[in-house]
């Protein structure tokens, strides 16, 4: 069961997120698409730059990132 952000959350506190964003209907976030062939790499170096950039702001500890997944953990 899911529950709202403002009973997980804690202003007050800190806290250590995992964050996870996921493609979905045989779509890539990077590599080759063996359907149709297409090649998605250079979306990489896109999330990473944009990632260097929110680590300005966010406490970005680290990131994974696989064909169809990003993972985010960080303060």
């Amino acid at each position: 069961m899911t529950y709202p952000r403002h009973q997980i959350v804690v202003p007050e506190t800190e806290g250590f997120f995992h964050c996870v964003s996921r493609c979905v209907r045989r779509a890539f976030l990077c590599g080759k698409d063996a359907y149709s062939g297409r090649s998605y790499e250079h979306r990489k170096a896109w999330v990473e730059e944009r990632l260097l950039a929110l680590a300005e702001c966010f406490a970005v500890a680290l990131y994974v990132m696989t064909q169809r997944f990003l993972h985010r953990s960080g303060r």
